[in-house]
């Protein structure tokens, strides 16, 4: 299994309630995803120095990916679903989540 350490964004001063001290491949979908907002104004806003943006740019790289991962999953449980003769469903197959 990928681990995603934390990287130098972690101890980084910042506005918001970026919770760095989280794992990424332990966050929720939705959690990622905030993160990743809050990210992407602060890069936005251009008030970071070039070395905080740098390790911002790098975390939100990784919390792309998991939440591609995410929702790579969702649609592989989503296509998994068995359809009768009538186009009901009938059960899922098992799958391994990201």
């Amino acid at each position: 299994m990928r681990r995603c350490f934390l990287t130098p964004v972690a101890r980084l001063p910042h506005s918001g309630s970026m919770d760095a001290a989280v794992a990424i491949d332990e966050m929720s979908f939705e959690d990622a995803l905030k993160e990743l907002e809050r990210i992407v104004a602060r890069l936005e806003s251009g008030d970071e120095p070039l070395d905080n943006s740098i390790a911002l740019y790098e975390r939100g790289s990784q919390l792309r990916q998991r939440c591609a991962d995410r929702l790579d999953a969702a649609q592989a449980r989503i296509e998994a679903i068995r359809l009768d003769s009538d186009g009901r469903p009938v059960g899922t197959t098992s799958f391994a989540a990201g």
